[in-house]
């Protein structure tokens, strides 16, 4: 159900313009050529309507910059642990929904800024479930079960989290498009370590779940009925792991309460985005690497209740 992202190949484009343009010109008199055949040859090869959208989930430390310089050297090491420890509890405690990725593809799937970066996922549900196993990943770090000795020396790490579900495209072995600029630009206005979502998350969710509150009732059979889920392998939600929401609902483990608010409009380039707050309350166990009997049930929240504008 799922179509794969716009690529769009360097040589073909300079294919296209050493063809309908000069290269350089170094005239006395510059004068301001016709661009019409060109448009019409670059508009047909980009094909707008082809573009597709991805939800990105963008991550990052808040504060970075104030660290001293020793804790912000290590941040990013310590940012790639969570990272990693992130893909496997997503590939390993969430088979269904991630069935179609592996540590390789999440990995090249991430833009990295050292501190936090920008993360291309299939679906704004996606977006929510990598972003609640990273929550409990810090969480697990800043209450010294992970790493203990470094959470001394590095302290307390504080996230903020951005999901937008827009246009996006491939090109150069990366990514460029509206979901990562509009994701961006909400991170940057926020300073309250919230979880902020573009009101094209929020309506994914209204249209395919009835809104993202029902996260809190649905089981993974729900999941299931999604119209982006209906190629996926249904014997994952039986014989997988299915720990964010479970094949069976308990008021004791997974999403126990969510709540969303919208709390104000940025602009970005020549549009407004209507921006939501989103709160979700989650309880899952986490074992150890070490010694996978060693487990403990924790209950973390994504996001916060501040309500302050943006």
């Amino acid at each position: 159900m799922i179509r794969p992202i716009r690529e769009l190949d360097f040589n073909k484009i300079l294919e296209i313009l050493r063809s309908y343009d000069a290269e350089s010109t170094y005239e006395k008199v510059n004068t301001i050529p016709d661009s019409k055949e060109l448009y019409d040859k670059i508009s047909a090869y980009v094909d707008t309507e082809r573009f597709n959208r991805r939800a990105v989930l963008g991550i990052d430390i808040y504060r970075y910059g104030m660290f001293r310089h020793l804790e912000q050297v290590l941040i990013p090491a310590i940012f790639k642990i969570f990272f990693e420890k992130t893909i496997r509890l997503c590939v390993e405690s969430n088979q269904y929904v991630f069935q179609n990725y592996d540590k390789k593809r999440i990995e090249e799937s991430f833009i990295s800024t050292g501190d936090g970066g920008f993360l291309i996922l299939e679906t704004p549900l996606h977006a929510v479930f990598f972003a609640i196993n990273f929550e409990l990943v810090v969480r697990s770090y800043n209450s010294f079960h992970l790493f203990p000795r470094m959470r001394k020396i590095i302290g307390n790490i504080s996230l903020r989290y951005a999901i937008t579900y827009d246009t996006l495209f491939h090109f150069d072995n990366n990514f460029y498009g509206s979901a990562i600029i509009n994701n961006a630009r909400i991170l940057n206005k926020d300073n309250l370590n919230r979880c902020l979502l573009d009101e094209s998350s929020v309506n994914w969710f209204l249209i395919n779940i009835d809104g993202i509150e029902n996260l809190q009732v649905y089981t993974i059979h729900d999941i299931a009925n999604v119209y982006d889920f209906l190629d996926y392998d249904t014997n994952w939600i039986e014989d997988g792991e299915n720990t964010i929401i479970p094949a069976k609902k308990s008021r004791y483990d997974g999403v126990i309460n969510s709540d969303i608010l919208k709390i104000g409009q940025i602009q970005s380039k020549e549009i407004f985005l209507n921006i939501y707050n989103l709160h979700l309350q989650v309880s899952m166990r986490i074992r150890s690497d070490a010694a996978q009997d060693k487990e403990r049930l924790i209950t973390i929240s994504l996001g916060n209740l501040n309500t302050s504008g943006i």
